[in-house]
């Protein structure tokens, strides 16, 4: 699945938040380019290419290229944290609120693997004032999750020495969906949320 198919839930037009539709082309072919080849080894012109108009067209809405990939991270690192936040936020056990979070965050991940990659493992190609941005972004991100499970240990229904280190680790499995994840393989990405929710309840020790 490309850049350009990957749409997000309710959404008829993908990275439709990007205006005007030049902008969107060039965004959707460098999510696609630096996915594809990394983003150092990704050129202007390669993304003009991919989106259909001339190197030159790129600058009118993008100062460089590390512009197009703040935009891309930024989107990304929102959606991400808006997905585990109303997660966190909903009513319901600390059990069922951190199985909602993971099979939420891990079908993105899966849906929107090829955007995900880009967001996820590109971050120190930012200049310092973006990735710091982000950064910040992404510890908003650890602290939501680590505030469900700190509320899980808190109510007794969690047993989990070290809350900190098991956020980590539940994030990285989560995140790691997106560098693996085959649109032709056995699994949906409904199927791979589940089965993960499942497996983080059972590393914070819910009894089934």
């Amino acid at each position: 699945m490309s850049a350009a198919e990957e749409t997000p839930d309710g959404e008829d037009v993908p990275w439709g938040e990007v205006t005007p539709e030049a902008a969107r082309r060039l965004l959707v072919a460098a999510v696609e380019a630096f996915a594809e080849r990394g983003y150092h080894a990704t050129t202007t012109r390669d993304i003009a290419g991919r989106a259909g108009m001339s190197p030159a067209a790129l600058y009118i809405h993008y100062k460089t290229k590390e512009e197009l990939l703040h935009r891309i991270s930024r989107i990304g690192h929102d959606k991400a944290l808006e997905i585990l936040r109303a997660a966190a936020d909903a009513e319901g056990t600390a059990a069922e609120r951190l199985a909602d979070a993971v099979r939420s965050f891990v079908r993105w991940h899966a849906e929107r693997h090829t955007t995900a990659r880009v967001v996820q493992y590109e971050l120190d190609a930012l200049g310092p004032e973006h990735r710091t941005e982000i950064v910040a972004l992404r510890r908003e991100t650890d602290a939501t999750v680590r505030r469900i499970i700190n509320e899980g240990v808190a109510a007794g229904e969690f047993d989990v020495p070290d809350v900190a280190g098991t956020a980590v680790a539940v994030l990285s499995l989560c995140i790691d969906v997106s560098r693996w994840f085959n649109t032709q393989g056995r699994h949906t990405p409904d199927e791979v949320g589940a089965l993960y929710a499942d497996l983080v309840l059972r590393m914070v020790g819910v009894q089934k």
